[in-house]
């Protein structure tokens, strides 16, 4: 024997062991135990002779675990079994012949028989036996004969089961056998035509394996505590070259157009290329999740509120990232070719949806994150996954998740995570078919898709549960509890979170939040608030922190729970949940179990244990959470003055809350890709800390019977609807009372914390249509003497942004202006000098003309304004007045008091007016 397999010249049979030639083919299969009994692709009596006798002694000895292992240890018998293989690359004349491929046909049974009983375990023989094949199969795919197929998807096979049995070692020569892999696959794809799909599947099956190896040691490598042998210098490299050819040889073009060719084939009514399409998406979300953790590895991740508090670099080094880099670009691309293929191929919408119809569970696991990824790339993939066109206007609500589509089969597949844990809980077998192997795992990945879907469905102001629940009571109860399920079956969930059941929450809240702002009316509030977990549930939740191991539970071997999402994301939006549906009942229960505190220690704790090192697992809030929890905390405000004084008296909590909207904060939220990011997230979080920053504002203007203050009663009207505030102090005087005697304080606290210039840079993060409640707010403001003073002082009325206010914003912007305007001119002389200098009468002057007569009114008030302390503008005005009599004529009184006020304030100033000779 020599050292490496040689081939005699001779081709003469190798001299095999003796405990080898002793094992004929009677004797094995009469003496040799069913556990060592390795069939190859066929069985032994199917099995024809290929004429030599030397490779059927072998393929006999092959299929005993001893027979193996001594064919492994002898070198001429594996190179005996590699000439047929080495034959066609070799470029023989007398290839293809029927004895080559009977031959051939043999020693890949052998080689078969040898990985099943995993006797290859030199690393040098197991990268030669590779190189062959993947020379062979390289050979056969160039040579596109149809009959040689069955060679082919055994060859592949082989390949495949070799690197899954490889061990974890990533040896030099794993990015040679990577290019090969690629380069044929892209062979088959583009030229093999196999009715069957068997070639296309074992050939996509390869690169699954190859990928997963990669992640595997990609995440042994992450994880590790210190220098390990999968973290060298030299893997390290080989992953990186890996990846970057994984980049640019055009592989994800060619899995998508895998898909195409699958759909195509089962639109025909064939099922031939399924298996094909399932192992495609594996494939291509094994590529995803290795760039993914790649760039996890090589970048901090933080969601924006950790990175926030966080006294690192990290707040400092903030660009205008494009939206979903947080999982790293080179990934997002690729998921933005699965979505254009998606989105421009009705064949492959149809291989999706049919991977998503089997119960593979891996295939399973990667479609669902796929499609999750899809929806946060493409605000028209969840619309088609519901079953309506994207076209279909967003006032208009249909029954969405019927039969035939993707949110159906997530249901049903949450169904099945949840009998089959119901099964292994009661101690029922695990062996029967289509048993899950982690229900858990699924579950949390389907709970997390209809979270996202629900998201994305809200971000393009599709606001009604009916999308995702069917328009039937009782399809619309099923789902809600199936989704229920995981979060209420379990008492260990007031203990500790796990994962499946916080992905739930987050689902579960995620589709009632659609029900905020609904215009299709619906009987899905009551159908979902008694499935919500009692008020204490929900507080002891929100008492685990992400240090306590024993508390987090399951989570603390879980590599992840979501890049997009905070463990407390749905805890928090069930709180919302029961205080926008249970009333003042609902209120008292939080307030009783000290929930507002625990969700500002939320909001503050969040990044006491972080650091750049943190996994991701502890992230407790995402934007959208972060959204919640201040909307939660609103909701709380009306139950009760004490309530009031701990949260918006207390300076530290105010300075906590008007941080998020710092200029850092709002930049971190511009850059984060997922749900309650970019330009809507930022108009989300600020609006939602407006609303609760302006309760006591509305809460005293619509209070009746109290005086109210300065400012025009119906200034930032825009806030005044469905306020809490106004709501409580409507039908609690005193509590209004106690606001109105605390205002003064809470003023001071607004001024000491820089309130005022706040706002006024969050309008340079907002565009112009979604400005309406900031400038509410202002105008809310306004009417106190100290806050106005501040923002005047910081620019409220600079030109520049007077006239981007006035030029092109919304009407309810316009009008709040111009009552800005009216009552910083009413309160003092002294702001004259500033709203000339804002050339304001210019603007006044067209708003004079302007049709809706609700604007010429608020113009012409603060016109009067203007000339109510002192003659400063009068001349000025005198080139305005000719506009003002066409409108004293006008029926409304509201309406035509503007031009009376202002000729009455001008009359003041006769004097004056005489000498410029308008009053003789």
């Amino acid at each position: 024997k020599s050292n490496s397999p040689a081939v005699s010249a001779n081709n003469t049979s190798p001299s095999l062991h003796t405990d080898v030639e002793l094992n004929s083919s009677n004797t094995s299969q009469s003496n040799s135990s069913p556990c060592e009994a390795f069939p190859g692709f066929s069985s032994p009596n199917n099995v024809k002779p290929s004429g030599s006798q030397a490779l059927n002694r072998l393929e006999n000895n092959s299929r005993t675990v001893k027979g193996a292992l001594s064919i492994c240890q002898d070198n001429e018998a594996l190179a005996l079994i590699l000439l047929p293989l080495k034959k066609w690359s070799q470029g023989s004349q007398n290839t293809c012949r029927d004895q080559d491929v009977l031959n051939s046909n043999q020693s890949l049974r052998i080689l078969s028989n040898l990985v099943a009983a995993s006797a290859i375990q030199s690393n040098g023989l197991l990268d030669e036996i590779i190189s062959e094949l993947l020379d062979f199969s390289s050979v056969v795919v160039s040579l596109k004969a149809s009959e040689l197929n069955d060679l082919l998807a055994k060859s592949f096979l082989i390949i495949k089961m070799l690197i899954d049995n490889s061990g974890s070692c990533i040896a030099s020569s794993y990015f040679t056998n990577w290019v090969a892999v690629v380069e044929i696959f892209s062979k088959v794809v583009s030229c093999n035509e196999d009715a069957s799909g068997r070639v296309l599947y074992e050939a996509t099956a390869c690169i699954t394996v190859m990928l997963s190896r990669v992640a595997q040691n990609l995440k042994a490598s992450s994880s590790a505590p210190g220098p390990d042998a999968n973290s060298t210098p030299r893997v390290n490299e080989t992953l990186k070259r890996i990846l970057d050819h994984a980049k640019t040889s055009g592989l994800v073009d060619h899995l998508c157009c895998c898909l195409a060719t699958s759909g195509s084939n089962l639109n025909s009514g064939s099922s031939n290329m399924l298996r094909a399409a399932c192992e495609t998406c594996k494939a291509i979300f094994s590529l995803v999740d290795v760039l993914e953790i790649h760039f996890s590895m090589e970048n901090a991740y933080l969601f924006p509120l950790n990175a926030f508090w966080s006294h690192s670099l990290l707040r400092l080094d903030i660009r205008d990232h494009e939206r979903g880099s947080l999982v790293g670009p080179e990934s997002a691309r690729i998921i933005d070719a699965l979505t254009r293929a998606f989105l421009r191929s009705k064949a492959v919408q149809l291989a999706i949806n049919h991977c998503l119809h089997q119960r593979a569970e891996a295939t399973l696991s990667a479609v669902i994150q796929l499609l999750s990824r899809c929806c946060l790339r493409s605000g028209i993939i969840p619309s088609i996954l519901c079953g309506f066109p994207s076209s279909l206007p967003v006032t208009t609500v249909v029954s969405g998740g019927e039969d035939g589509t993707a949110v159906l089969e997530i249901f049903s597949i949450l169904s099945l995570c949840a009998s089959s844990n119901k099964d292994s809980q009661v101690g029922e077998t695990s062996n029967v078919k289509g048993k899950l192997s982690n229900p858990c795992a699924l579950a949390l990945h389907s709970c997390l898709f209809l979270a996202i879907v629900a998201q994305c469905l809200k971000s393009t102001l599709r606001n009604s549960a009916l999308f995702m629940l069917t328009t039937t009571p009782k399809k619309q109860l099923s789902r809600l509890k199936i989704l229920a399920h995981y979060f209420s079956s379990d008492d260990r969930i007031k203990t500790y979170f796990q994962l499946h059941s916080a992905s739930a929450m987050l689902a579960f809240a995620s589709i009632l939040s659609l029900e905020s702002g609904a215009t299709v009316e619906s009987s899905i509030y009551e159908i979902a608030v008694p499935l919500i977990p009692p008020t204490a549930t929900l507080c002891d939740l929100l008492k685990i922190t992400s240090g306590n191991a024993d508390q987090m539970g399951p989570i603390s071997q879980s590599n992840s729970f979501s890049y997009w999402h905070g463990l407390k994301d749905g805890c928090v939006g069930l709180l919302e949940s029961r205080l926008k549906c249970g009333g003042p009942l609902a209120v008292q229960q939080m307030i009783a179990s000290n929930i507002p505190m625990l969700l500002i220690d939320l909001l503050a704790n969040t990044h006491s244990s972080q650091q750049i090192g943190s996994t991701r697992d502890q992230m407790m809030l995402s934007p959208a959470g972060v959204v919640s929890t201040i909307s939660s905390i609103y909701h709380c405000l009306s139950g009760g003055v004490l309530m009031f004084r701990q949260v918006l008296l207390k300076n530290e909590y105010m300075k906590l809350i008007c941080n998020l909207l710092s200029d850092v904060h709002l930049k971190l939220v511009k850059g984060w890709g997922g749900p309650g990011g970019g330009k809507d997230g930022i108009r989300d979080i600020i609006n939602a800390v407006i609303d609760l920053l302006a309760f006591p504002f509305v809460a005293v203007q619509n209070a009746p019977g109290l005086p109210s203050a300065t400012a025009s009663v119906n200034s930032g009207f825009i806030l005044n609807m469905g306020s809490a505030g106004g709501k409580v102090c409507m039908e609690d005087r005193d509590m209004a009372k106690a606001i109105e005697e605390d205002m003064g304080k809470y003023i001071k606290i607004l001024m000491e914390v820089g309130v005022p210039g706040i706002i006024l840079r969050c309008l340079e993060h907002m565009e112009l249509k979604n400005l309406g409640r900031p400038i509410a707010f202002l105008a809310k403001m306004i009417g106190q003497r100290s806050l106005a003073v501040q923002l005047v002082g910081k620019g409220l009325l600079d030109p520049n942004r007077v006239r981007r206010l006035l030029d092109s914003s919304t009407r309810e912007v316009t009008l709040d202006v111009l009552m800005i305007v009216s009552d910083l001119a009413r309160m003092d002389k002294w702001f004259y000098e500033y709203i000339n200098g804002a050339s304001m009468l210019e603007f006044l002057k067209d708003f004079l003309t302007h049709e809706d007569p609700n604007v010429r009114a608020k113009a012409c008030s603060a016109l009067g304004n203007m000339c109510r302390h002192s003659s400063y503008f009068y001349s000025s005005l005198v080139n305005l007045l000719n506009l003002i009599p066409r409108y004293q004529i006008l029926v409304r009184f509201k309406i035509w008091t503007g031009p009376c006020y202002l000729h009455a304030n001008m009359l003041m100033h006769g004097q004056m007016m005489k000498k410029i000779g308008r009053l003789d």
